[in-house]
């Protein structure tokens, strides 16, 4: 069989681990450094699965570790909440938690290391004149404290730390090159003071340090072999090697970058997400229509399809968008092998089999999965009056118009022959009941006599049906790209993407349907248990995907 060709990220792992490699002899050491300000989306479990899958590949491990340098809008809800969504996909980090804040002490030490170095130094301009004083295309940035002393400037970063100087006030700055092409490394800052509230480390601090500090002495304070991170740091990377090169310490990670995998008719910035919930566009961190994977699950997604997603779009050097429908695509793979079968009525319409007794009922077998040979077929039950869809029946039919209008016969599913005879309006010519005739000779749908039916329909019996809450999902955007247009993204949001249709009709086996269980309604779609608001007195279900979808493949 011929070998798979190995992504950039395979190649430069086996380069550093071969003989004479830069990580000869080590174990590949990955991690995931999620930022507790939020719920995890999509994206966030592209980039998990990939350092689970690189680790994993290589017989190696991989950390856990929450970014906890920025306090503001960091919360323990919030690390709670991407713990149970990182193992809800099934990957594992085993007993390697960890939390960029429990690394303070060293990393404020190391800082203490520059300032000896003379690499390091306080600087007093205000963030806005530090911007000013930014620079340009070969016009060098402006620092006038630059050639302060290392006397000075210690005394002044443990005066920080004591909290004797007002928010804002200074910065630790390192000193690298303020001419250079890479902005970046225009002195960057390096700590700033900031009197919040952190959710593990409580008051302890008031100086915090920036992520391109911290982050590459945690990944060495950990003995991480590989830092993958998206591509926006890639500009980053000289600083994360001149933090490693210039401070004490022993292990020398790799950062290597890829690109980005958005999806399209979605955002996945955590900040809109986060306006999204806030201006009360979406339901919450978990309405199915919001691509965090808490959202994703409620809606039905399954751990299985987002992995195999992750695994068909690979990883890239570049930026791109890929189809939201090859995710659903994924998705109704998976649940077309393994999801069961059910009948619902989502807009339901009386059926009177006008020839069936009256006091008669039976049971009809109905075929479960055909893909699983195993489930069989279930006992359905049938009597005079059963609920069908609506747009089943149409008075005046347009040409191949296979369903119900008079004179024309049907097939109820696993059932009968019917052939309707007539419909009955309400004042306003509503049609409010439709009228048929049974063939005893049909059941099970055969026709002794050979003649064709070509049309199958859906159905519940009255006297056994549940009643059921259905949501109908879309996409929240009718753009295909809201982050590419020019207007708020808000205004691009579809008013069409939740519809409630709560008068539905489903039979008696989905009574006891509890959450994750999913199932293919019949001719419907592929549906799912709601894991929040559905309960054994208020079953609610929502609609997961289509049965058929747009991706070509």
């Amino acid at each position: 069989m011929e070998e798979l060709s190995k992504n950039f990220i395979q190649v430069f792992v086996e380069e550093d681990i071969a003989p004479g490699g830069r990580f000869e002899g080590k174990t590949v050491h990955t991690r995931l450094p999620p930022e507790p300000n939020g719920y995890p989306h999509i994206g966030h479990g592209m980039a998990f699965s990939l350092s689970m899958s690189i680790a994993e590949e290589y017989n190696g491990l991989c950390n856990l570790r929450f970014d906890d340098t920025n306090p503001e809008k960091e919360e323990e809800e919030f690390v709670e909440a991407i713990c149970e969504d990182i193992r809800w996909l099934g990957l594992d980090w085993g007993d390697r938690l960890y939390f960029g804040s429990d690394y303070f002490e060293e990393t404020y030490d190391l800082a203490i290391g520059l300032i000896k170095k003379g690499l390091a130094y306080i600087c007093e301009l205000t963030p806005e004149e530090t911007k000013a004083n930014r620079g340009d295309i070969g016009v060098p940035a402006i620092s006038p404290y630059r050639d302060r002393s290392i006397e000075e400037s210690l005394d002044l970063f443990q005066r920080m730390r004591n909290r004797e100087f007002p928010e804002g006030a200074m910065t630790l700055r390192a000193r690298i090159d303020l001419a250079s092409g890479n902005f970046n490394m225009r002195d960057p800052v390096l700590y700033r003071i900031k009197y919040a509230h952190h959710h593990r480390q409580g008051d302890k601090w008031c100086i915090y340090p920036m992520y391109d500090f911290a982050h590459p002495i945690q990944d060495a304070i950990e003995d991480i072999t590989h830092s993958l991170c998206s591509l926006e740091y890639e500009d980053h990377r000289p600083l994360y090697d001149w933090v490693i090169d210039n401070t004490d310490i022993k292990s020398k990670p790799r950062q290597i970058e890829f690109g980005r995998r958005s999806l399209d008719y979605t955002v996945m910035s955590k900040r809109k997400l986060r306006r999204l919930v806030e201006e009360n566009y979406v339901s919450g961190w978990d309405d199915p229509r919001m691509p965090t994977l808490r959202g994703l699950r409620r809606r039905g997604y399954t751990p299985e399809s987002i992995r195999d997603f992750c695994k068909r779009i690979g990883v890239g050097r570049t930026s791109n968008t890929i189809e939201y429908a090859l995710l659903e695509h994924c998705l109704r793979e998976e649940l077309n092998l393994n999801a069961a079968r059910a009948m619902v009525v989502l807009r339901p319409l009386k059926l009177v089999i006008t020839n069936y007794p009256e006091d008669k009922s039976e049971t009809v077998p109905v075929e479960n999965n055909p893909n699983d040979e195993s489930t069989g077929k279930r006992e359905v039950n049938f009597s005079r009056e059963i609920w069908v869809e609506q747009d089943d029946f149409m008075i005046e039919p347009p040409n191949k118009y296979n369903r119900l209008f008079v004179g024309n016969e049907v097939r109820l599913k696993g059932a009968f022959i019917v052939k309707c005879t007539g419909y009955e309006l309400d004042d306003g010519g509503n049609v409010i009941k439709v009228f048929a005739e049974y063939d005893p000779a049909t059941r099970g749908g055969t026709t002794p006599d050979g003649r064709k039916v070509r049309g199958t329909i859906h159905w519940v019996d009255t006297r056994t049906a549940v009643d059921v809450q259905v949501r109908l999902y879309d996409n929240l955007f009718t753009d295909p790209y809201p982050d590419a247009n020019d207007k708020d993204f808000t205004t691009l949001i579809n008013p069409y993407s939740l519809e409630i249709l709560s008068d539905c009709k489903a039979e008696k086996m989905l009574e006891s349907a509890e959450a994750p269980n999913s199932y293919q309604f019949l001719r419907l779609g592929y549906f799912t248990v709601d894991n929040k608001d559905s309960n054994p007195d208020n079953l609610v279900f929502n609609r997961t995907v289509e049965l058929k979808g747009s991706y070509k493949g």
